[in-house]
């Protein structure tokens, strides 16, 4: 055990964090090249994607998914998944296979090269200051859910401290419900356990998504979107592994 603790250790440091480093830089200069001259709709998706997925692999994290038979990639939709550790970006982006952006923390977007990269993307920044900025946000999130791309929304709004699934926000159901798209709950595991929220130690293993089925929002009252609100949480429960419940 303490040997396998060793051999991770070295091999996060003095290969999964450089690599990572260098295909990130990639990733981040061919969107911030090729989005604004032939548009974020291909060039913020796919090298994003492919970023991920590489990432997954490189983690040495086996990933399973179940699900993609609810989708329709001509669809757009409001993903809404739980929020365990970074790696959900990697998992969801890497293995949703449908075109989507993503709704950010306005602090990301001091990352170097990442936050220029993901403004170029098409990503959306959440300014929380005041209601009139965070309505802001969501108009423009509503500008880039066109032609098929979705939104993903982590509803928890941070990722969990135990495990555990926190509680939901709004924010993504408003969008839904002004724009009529269903909303998709997505249940993550894995993730967690391979990187902590507070934590540096990679711990490669097995990470799963699970896609749900989409939830119509067009006949929905604004009254009745916490009735909405709470079937997903329970949907998205219901799939968690033992350990997270």
């Amino acid at each position: 055990m303490v040997v396998k603790k060793i051999l991770v250790f070295l091999y996060q440091w003095l290969i999964f964090v450089p690599i990572f480093i260098v295909l990130t830089l990639i990733t981040a200069l061919t969107v911030m090249v090729m989005a604004p001259v032939f548009g974020n709709k291909f060039w913020g998706y796919y090298p994003p994607k492919w970023w991920s997925r590489l990432t997954c692999w490189l983690a040495l994290c086996r990933v399973k998914t179940r699900g993609h038979e609810n989708l329709d990639s001509a669809q757009s939709y409001i993903f809404v998944p739980n929020h365990q550790s970074a790696f959900d970006i990697f998992l969801v982006y890497g293995f949703l296979n449908q075109n989507i952006k993503w709704m950010q923390k306005e602090s990301l977007r001091k990352i170097p090269f990442v936050g220029f990269a993901s403004e170029k993307a098409g990503h959306v920044f959440v300014d929380n200051t005041n209601p009139k900025a965070r309505a802001a946000s969501l108009e423009k999130a509503k500008e880039q859910i066109v032609d098929g791309v979705s939104m993903v929304i982590f509803p928890e709004g941070a990722r969990t401290r135990s495990g555990k699934l926190g509680r939901f926000k709004r924010g993504a159901y408003y969008v839904a419900h002004d724009m009529k798209l269903p909303v998709v709950p997505l249940t993550i595991n894995g993730a967690y356990d391979v990187l902590h929220r507070d934590g540096f130690r990679l711990k490669p293993g097995k990470m799963e998504l699970v896609i749900h089925q989409p939830v119509p929002t067009e006949f929905l009252t604004e009254e009745e979107l916490s009735g909405l609100v709470e079937e997903t949480r329970d949907t998205i429960y219901s799939a968690l592994w033992k350990k997270y419940k």
